[in-house]
């Protein structure tokens, strides 16, 4: 099984180009009209046109279709379309469709892209408000009846039994959070530019569903990212240097669920990450030591926390102190407590600008950078690496 055993896509696919909206709370356009936007800037920043594209990826959860965005866009002929199912889970897994399309020789040029009002329209935040009979629907239905509503109240289960058994208080999670914003305020595109916070702001901010405060949880966001996946080789023929894709890997756990995995034996970790971190190491023949950045997915702070962990960069309830010393360049475009909240899109564009060079806190030499996807789900990861 390809859990035990390394892979053989890495090294053949790297991403080209990278292009967004601004990131807002009122876009005042269409969740199409962002997806367009974002996909031309990203063939614009590749030096590509829409007449290159031959593959589209997105969400499940996306409203524009892959069909419609490539009309609306100029794109001709499609030879492979795709979709990745569990929210925030899918960003780097749609990576991961478009660079087994490029080396399988099914697609030449494909565009990975996420839009939505967030803020202005559906607010996931919110947590669940209507759901049709479903086995999804059943698999909430169990914590539904009890006031479990949000994902901030899902998560917070998880959250409060970490405390615990490490012996722990909720501001251990405001290193993320201070972490984040510090980086959100030197980046211009963030929506939080110059808003830095302390330890204090972190403890001062409003409960939310204990022990998650408010600035524990991330943002909601109107906006559009999108990312070119080509060949290795082409990708060295275009504008830009190319980011490798090292890794690729996605990860469902024992007794997964979507963020309300509580029947399991251990609600201290992440599984799911788990399994992303060991495919990622096999296959890149990387271990933590080895990474120069680490752009972990932040919609809340507890599971920063917990990733850090499963990735073994340190050991179980060390996490809060290994952020606090600075060990390791995180989130450097603010993620999306900071910058904005895009399913974890900007994410892997924040990994291309770490390999470029061009990151506003850029990590000096930065060589291999981790990026993951939405945790408490079925999720994502990889390693981006410079061109050798």
């Amino acid at each position: 099984m390809s859990v035990r055993r390394a892979d053989a896509l890495g090294g053949r696919a790297a991403i080209a180009g990278i292009g967004a909206t601004e990131f807002s709370k009122d876009s005042g356009r269409s969740e199409l009209t962002l997806a367009v936007e974002a996909v031309r800037a990203a063939l614009d920043d590749a030096g590509l046109t829409p007449a290159d594209v031959d593959g589209m990826v997105t969400f499940t959860m996306d409203t524009n279709p892959e069909i419609t965005v490539a009309q609306a866009a100029g794109i001709g002929e499609l030879s492979f379309f795709s979709r990745v199912h569990y929210g925030g889970g899918a960003a780097c897994a749609t990576i991961q469709q478009a660079a087994l399309a490029v080396a399988s020789g099914i697609a030449d040029v494909v565009v990975c892209y996420r839009a939505f009002n967030e803020r202005s329209g559906r607010r996931f935040g919110s947590g669940v408000q209507q759901r049709e009979p479903s086995a999804e629907g059943a698999a909430l239905g169990w914590n539904l009846p009890f006031g479990l509503l949000t994902p901030a109240s899902w998560v917070a289960m998880a959250a409060q039994r970490y405390l615990h058994t490490y012996g722990l208080t909720p501001d251990a999670f405001g290193h993320v959070a201070v972490t984040d914003r510090r980086h959100a305020a030197r980046n211009p595109a963030a929506h939080f530019y110059g808003r830095p916070i302390t330890l204090a702001d972190h403890a001062a901010s409003r409960w939310i569903v204990e022990p998650l405060r408010l600035l524990d949880c991330c943002q909601e966001t109107d906006g559009g990212q999108a990312i070119v996946v080509t060949s290795t080789e082409r990708a060295r023929e275009l504008r830009r240097a190319p980011a490798v894709i090292t890794a690729v890997a996605q990860g469902a756990g024992r007794a997964q669920e979507q963020m309300t995995s509580f029947y399991r034996d251990d609600l201290t970790g992440l599984p799911e990450m788990g399994v992303v971190a060991r495919q990622l190491w096999r296959t890149a023949g990387l271990g933590p030591s080895d990474i120069d950045v680490a752009i972990l997915y932040d919609h809340f702070t507890p599971f920063v926390l917990m990733q850090l962990e499963e990735f073994g960069f340190c050991g179980p309830g060390e996490a809060a102190d290994f952020v606090a010393a600075d060990a390791l360049p995180l989130n450097t475009h603010g993620g999306q407590l900071g910058e904005a909240y895009l399913h974890g899109m900007n994410g892997i564009a924040e990994a291309v600008r770490q390999i470029r060079g061009s990151s506003v806190n850029r990590a000096p030499g930065a060589a291999r950078v981790l990026v993951t996807a939405g945790t408490g789900v079925p999720t994502s990861g990889m390693v981006l690496g410079a061109d050798d």
